[in-house]
């Protein structure tokens, strides 16, 4: 048993928002200090449209690292790109607490965190003073709860940070800021993206590169994904989609005593339904748009799950809270174990298996 194992367990006592402040504590003072590895080289990734190049398929997903102050530490425990946010222009509070639980029988997690962040300013600064060869470090952006243009929100996010982020991702799909997940409808879509992307189009004249993902929830209907997948293939802007946020539904098979707390669910239970939802923006979009993989990822054959159904790479946050932080190396290293014997020379090559 390490260390991690040991510590996880301890700080597992705690109640659950209490537990992950005391870890992004322990990461920031080095408490938590991780002891990198280098990555098969069989693990890299370039994504098709965005041409972002990662040095393995596995990302931290946003949520964990919401005001960019551990992103370096959760690198180096092996991801191959951590995603900050969701930040929103004005710093904001969230919900009122409790509004994090464990559901420990079913490896899951309910959230109605709200977007609790610092704010754009103070992300920035962090995000600005890290050295560029750090790593893959993308910035997730939102609109505050209170906002009379939730649009502009997100186009002055978009702005703030792309000198300093890796890639941005547009979070419309949270279920916890009441109305947001409306923008996910054709008409309000439409416009979101009609207006970012004429600002993407001048930061990109100043700063190149800067791919731009569209987070979406997996409690669409099949005409929902297809409306989504219109409009997003007509922004030639945009670099893709990350399927998916988390599920406001409640399979009958939850037997948490938090099972019935309102928020999203993330976890186990979501594995299925979001990779189901993976597969269907898959099958509308096929190689147009990059497509990243996210929800109730917690071993590398869920991870191949994912590729199979049309991730080029993944994110996972949840699982963390059962398995601990050097959970990415595991996987890694089961995925090259995989990759061994099966005589496979890239790790797309066992999706195809």
């Amino acid at each position: 048993m390490s260390i991690f194992d040991i510590a996880g367990r301890a700080v597992r006592i705690l109640p659950a928002e209490s537990a992950h402040r005391f870890t992004i504590n322990a990461l920031k003072t080095g408490l938590a200090k991780p002891e990198p590895q280098l990555d098969d080289p069989r693990l890299a990734v370039t994504l098709r449209k965005s041409g972002l190049r990662l040095p393995n398929p596995i990302g931290l997903a946003a949520g964990f690292d919401k005001n960019a102050e551990v992103f370096a530490p959760m690198l180096g425990f092996g991801f191959g790109f951590v995603e900050c946010g969701t930040v929103t222009p004005r710093p904001q509070a969230g919900n009122p607490r409790p509004r994090l639980f464990r559901l420990d029988a079913d490896r899951a997690v309910i959230n109605r965190m709200g977007f609790n962040n610092e704010g754009i300013g103070l992300f920035v600064r962090r995000l600005s003073s890290a050295p560029r060869s750090i790593g893959i470090v993308g910035a997730n952006v939102g609109a505050n709860k209170d906002s009379d243009d939730r649009i502009a929100d997100y186009v002055a996010g978009v702005k703030a940070v792309w000198p300093y982020s890796s890639y941005i991702t547009i979070n419309i799909s949270s279920p916890n800021t009441p109305g947001l997940r409306g923008l996910q409808d054709r008409g309000a879509l439409e416009e979101l993206l009609g207006r970012i992307g004429v600002a993407a189009r001048e930061m990109d004249a100043a700063v190149k590169n800067r791919p731009v993902f569209l987070k979406i929830a997996p409690d669409l209907d099949d005409k929902a994904i297809a409306d989504v997948a219109d409009v997003a293939k007509a922004q030639d802007w945009l670099s893709g989609l990350i399927v998916s946020n988390t599920t406001i539904d409640r399979p009958n098979t939850l037997a948490s005593k938090h099972k019935a707390e309102t928020g999203g669910l993330s976890g186990a239970p979501l594995l299925e339904k979001s990779t189901a939802t993976l597969a269907a923006f898959h099958s509308e979009i096929g190689d147009r748009l990059d497509l990243i993989g996210a929800g109730g990822i917690a071993s590398a054959e869920d991870v191949l799950g994912k590729l199979r159904a049309g991730a080029q790479a993944v994110q996972l946050y949840s699982a963390l809270v059962y398995e601990g932080p050097t959970l990415a190396q595991r996987i890694k290293d089961d995925l090259v174990t995989m990759m061994n014997a099966a005589g496979a020379t890239h790790v797309s090559q066992l999706a195809k298996t």
